[in-house]
């Protein structure tokens, strides 16, 4: 039997919800253990904010980004644990902004405990960062990345996230975005909206916060991966733990290329792709891109046991 080629993809903020991660946690011993590390790590109990807790409160950046790290370790150890995914099959990571330290995690370059202590400060610098720098954020559906940039350009915005060949998001003030919004409506944007969150992520309005995550990731413990992580700027696999460290750093303020991570991965040759945590957000976006790529989500998963 030929064993199947994947790459693994971990998702980013947005996707926290109450209860996410909770029948792990009830079922598997294993993920009990993971949000028991994550609780210790952090020296506060983060379940009982994702489990019983306000939306609000999860929804903080400092909160849902180790949030969503320990949903999406809780499931890829459940599915080790299962035999569900064998690492001896895994190709590459990905994760999308934060997903990226899911997916470094995974395998075995951070450890549980220091991924979650540096996504709660890379969460404490981006609030700060956004209460400095007031902006937001805004999908344009319906264009591709040249049509986009141009109008981000024109109006002094940036592009964020590179989702999709026909979703982008932009960055910038307040002004802007809404002069970005307007126009692109204006000229036949399938949609655009402005999105619920608190500032101008993945744009040089974040530069306080990559500038802070600068003084942590040198200091960080970094090990070589047991399987290739893509980096967000470069949309390619990182070279070394030093390139690690300097990317995340970079990350913060640069466009999160997804689709063309995306396409990389699909063109070496990948059979599979698993998203790993909570939703299908990625998987939806992963069909957009490669409309013949094989996708799982972690519950169809799941859904095998």
């Amino acid at each position: 039997m030929l064993m199947k080629t994947q790459a693994l993809v971990f998702p980013g903020q947005g996707s926290q919800k109450i209860g996410m991660g909770r029948d792990l946690y009830d079922n598997f011993a294993v993920a009990k253990e993971v949000f028991a590390e994550v609780d210790d790590a952090l020296g506060c109990k983060l379940t009982d904010i994702m489990f019983d807790g306000q939306q609000e409160e999860l929804n903080l950046t400092n909160n849902a980004q180790p949030a969503i790290l320990a949903v999406s370790m809780a499931y890829f150890e459940v599915f080790k644990s299962t035999g569900l995914i064998d690492e001896q099959n895994i190709k590459f990571a990905a994760g999308h902004s934060l997903g990226e330290y899911s997916a470094l995690c995974a395998a075995g370059a951070l450890s549980l405990a220091e991924a979650a202590r540096l996504l709660k400060l890379r969460g404490e610098y981006m609030m700060s960062a956004c209460r400095k720098e007031k902006g937001a954020m805004a999908a344009i559906i319906g264009w591709d990345l040249a049509k986009v940039r141009v109008l981000a350009e024109a109006l002094g915005c940036y592009v964020a996230n590179s989702n999709s060949p026909a979703q982008i998001v932009i960055s910038g003030s307040e002004e802007n975005i809404t002069r970005a919004v307007e126009q692109a409506a204006a000229e036949g944007a399938k949609r655009a909206i402005r999105l619920s969150v608190s500032g101008a992520f993945h744009s040089p309005l974040m530069q306080s916060a990559a500038e802070a995550m600068g003084k942590v990731l040198p200091k960080a413990k970094i090990a070589e991966p047991k399987f290739k992580v893509i980096s967000n700027v470069t949309a390619k696999e990182y070279a070394d733990t030093n390139e690690i460290k300097h990317l995340l750093e970079e990350q913060i303020t640069s466009t999160v290329k997804w689709q063309e991570s995306v396409g990389y991965m699909k063109e070496c040759n990948v059979d599979e792709f698993v998203e790993v945590g909570f939703g299908n957000v990625l998987s939806g976006l992963i069909k957009k891109t490669v409309p013949d790529a094989a996708v799982l989500t972690s519950n169809d998963l799941l859904n095998q046991l």
